[in-house]
């Protein structure tokens, strides 16, 4: 499997496989794969002839240092991984923060159209200045005909959208499904640092989305949102940050459902230290 570091040396070699009209896909990730990032690829590998799978762990998204120094780094296994599904065709970048930086390691601002001040955007200062910043670095690098981002983290899918069209950028972004556990729990590299107990604990979550689901049919978004509130605080082990229904449009919380528009449950859960995030379509 080639494996880069540079940019200069997967540059090179994707101007190579370009000269030879192969399509590129391109899935980002911070490494700690899991399965669900493996979904990602197998999707990316029926679409294009050649898969760049980048791992880089980005410092300007992280509003917490803690956070960021316990996120777990495992390239070597990544790279297992990757080889057991397809060593031809999967290509690897892993840069150090330098060469994506070039020694300066700030975000650029950005205006993603009020997209960046909802749901994480009010607890997660700079974030998506810094999502937006690494994304576009790897559009810019790579140059991927397509590229392919989890549905979980639907917030960012949707700025990421938002910055393609801004910025008329050359590629087709593709959402895909959340990939889940066997109990519910949407997969996450975050979820290997959970504490047995709140491992157990933490299904809770998507169940509580799918009964919020149910209750959408039939009761106003206020409701619901107040019966999740008290549902977590009944709970011992898991803290709620937020529960917002929202317009997948503008991702605004929603104050009185309106007919033909789609609608998404957004939630937020400290279990311990470890921040969870889940979103579920209601409509």
């Amino acid at each position: 499997m080639e494996v880069y570091s540079e940019k200069q040396q997967i540059t090179a070699a994707l101007d190579s496989l370009r000269g030879e009209n192969l399509n590129v896909g391109l899935v980002p990730t911070m490494g700690a794969l899991h399965e669900g990032h493996l979904q990602l690829v197998k999707k990316a590998l029926t679409e294009n002839d050649k898969v760049v799978v980048s791992i880089f762990v980005n410092p300007t998204q992280f509003d917490n240092s803690e956070d960021l120094t316990k996120y777990p780094r495992t390239l070597s296994a990544d790279i297992a991984l990757l080889e057991a599904i397809d060593k031809a065709s999967i290509i690897v970048y892993a840069p150090t923060v330098d060469d994506m930086y070039e020694g300066q390691t700030v975000s650029q601002k950005f205006d993603f159209e009020g997209l960046e001040f909802e749901m994480e955007g009010k607890f997660r200062a700079g974030h998506f200045d810094g999502v937006g910043t690494i994304v576009k670095r790897f559009f810019e690098i790579i140059k991927p005909d397509k590229a392919y981002f989890g549905e979980k983290d639907f917030q960012q899918l949707a700025i990421i959208r938002k910055m393609v069209e801004l910025s008329d950028l050359p590629v087709v972004i593709e959402g895909c499904e959340i990939h889940r556990e066997t109990n519910g729990l949407a997969m996450s590299s975050r979820n290997t640092r959970l504490k047995p107990q709140f491992k157990e604990a933490a299904p809770f979550i998507y169940k509580t989305l799918k009964a919020a689901k149910e209750k959408f049919g039939t009761e106003s978004a206020n409701k619901i949102v107040d019966w999740v509130e008290k549902e977590f605080s009944k709970h011992a082990l898991l803290e709620l940050e937020y529960f917002i229904i929202a317009d997948t449009k503008t991702l605004k919380p929603v104050k009185r459902k309106i007919k033909n528009k789609a609608y998404r449950a957004f939630i937020a859960v400290y279990a311990d230290d470890i921040r969870l995030i889940d979103n579920i379509a209601l409509n």
